[in-house]
């Protein structure tokens, strides 16, 4: 189920007689600006084995836990029961997104919480209040997608299409790209990513919608390179696998995208058969793939090439988490069920009905699956058997990804919005989403 090989036009090829058109071919170094070395910290995979490539570093937090996205904390075991310590009020938007998910700076002292309101929120673990800060992003949808926090750095994009560089202890802005200097980008909804000086991610655009993969020096915020290749309006965050070489995405369009890393020349494109939204985890020479069209894929990072299909038959919009000692990768849609999948074949191991549609991320811990689900819930799944060891009933929908840090779990919930979905009746705001952290009960 290959995508045709034949050329495609790009964004820039589109717009070529238009105001935003940039002459040069896609994947190009761009005239005024930034240099990108294409042979900076080239990798080698025999000196790279997992634990040096993931996490990325003792200093860094990032969106499912490092550059694999694999959602994957060996390190945290979630109690058997658990009540909330305190919550939040940080969502107020009925966008349907995933909400941003609230993240501890790498010593664990700073919660960070965007919310879909484009303010930027910071408590301690124990939910004291650091600062609050107003961005540009209030006049559109607020941020979804989440920091990446590197030292005393915390790099996010907002819905505004202006990328932000802030200090995670202050609040304070370090440096700020506006939606100008990336091509007129309208949002950007993916979590940025962070290898050796430079921050890659991904822009959206209307009229046509379209996307764009840029890379930005970490220091100032230049745009240094970019791929406007990209049709749709791409979410998923970008995955970088140094073991293999390869940084990935997918988007609207239905289409996985791949370049070799770090030199960016683009590897290859999988058309799935309708959008895909959610972030790619990337394991063992493989990249986990939900898609629209009902299934999810295995696809060899090397070629794009399928490796094999598990079919659930409603929308897949769910990050994967993946357990990569145990070799199985955890997965939700819209069939209101959670499934583990063995990596190597695609074979169901178990299943578990959670009641709502699951589009927020599953995040594996040394003993547990814990997931978000349409029905307001977060769920404890045993990570053997997919039993339920718990639930935490909440406001609105969770859609966040589920944090464990230091015996704490943080997360977020949309806005409960009766009606949202039916033209027919009003729609009424009930109560803003809540950010939440949870600890063992007494």
């Amino acid at each position: 189920m290959t995508r045709p090989s034949s050329p495609r036009v790009s964004r820039r090829q589109f717009l070529a007689s238009g105001s935003l058109a940039v002459a040069g071919l896609a994947g190009c170094a761009m005239p005024g600006y930034g240099t990108y070395d294409r042979d900076q910290e080239s990798f080698d995979p025999e000196i790279l084995p997992y634990d040096e490539t993931y996490p990325l570093r003792d200093d860094a937090t990032m969106f499912r836990g490092g550059l694999r996205r694999l959602g994957y904390y060996p390190e945290e075991t979630v109690p058997d029961a658990v009540s909330v310590n305190w919550s939040l009020p940080v969502n107020y938007v009925g966008h349907t997104a995933a909400k941003s998910t609230p993240l501890p700076t790498p010593d664990g002292e700073t919660i960070v919480i965007p919310a879909d309101t484009g303010r930027l929120h910071a408590v301690d673990p124990e939910g004291r209040h650091r600062w609050t800060r107003m961005t540009g992003a209030s006049r559109s949808l607020g941020f979804h997608g989440t920091p990446t926090i590197i030292g005393d750095v915390a790099y996010l994009g907002g819905y505004d299409g202006d990328m932000y560089a802030f200090d995670p202890d202050t609040g304070d802005e370090i440096w700020h790209t506006s939606r100008g200097r990336l091509d007129g980008a309208i949002a950007i909804g993916s979590s940025p990513a962070y290898w050796e000086g430079v921050v890659y991610v991904v822009t959206e655009y209307s009229n046509p919608d379209a996307g764009t993969m840029w890379a930005l020096d970490a220091g100032t915020g230049e745009p240094l390179w970019k791929d406007d290749r990209l049709w749709g309006m791409p979410h998923p965050s970008t995955a970088i696998d140094p073991a293999t070489q390869r940084m990935i995405t997918g988007s609207n369009d239905g289409v996985v995208y791949c370049w070799e890393f770090p030199s960016l020349e683009f590897e290859w494109e999988f058309q799935t058969g309708r959008e895909v939204k959610g972030t790619i985890p990337t394991y063992d020479g493989g990249a986990f793939v939900g898609s629209w069209d009902g299934y999810v894929y295995r696809l060899d990072l090397e070629d794009g090439t399928e490796e094999w299909s598990f079919e659930i038959g409603q929308v897949v919009m769910s990050n994967p988490g993946i357990d990569p000692e145990a070799g199985v990768v955890y997965v939700g849609g819209d069939d209101w069920t959670v499934y583990a999948l063995d990596t190597d074949t695609g074979e169901e191991l178990w299943s578990t009905y959670v009641h709502g549609n699951v589009i927020g991320s599953l995040t594996v811990t040394a003993d547990a699956v814990l997931v978000g689900s349409y029905d307001g819930n977060l769920y404890c799944l045993e990570k053997d058997t997919g039993s339920v060891r718990w639930t935490v009933e909440n406001r609105g929908h969770v859609t966040s990804e589920p944090v464990p840090r230091d015996g704490r779990i943080y997360y977020a919930e949309r806005a409960s919005i009766a009606n949202y979905w039916d033209d027919e009746l009003e729609t009424v705001f009930e109560a803003p989403g809540h950010a939440y952290c949870l600890v063992p009960e007494e």
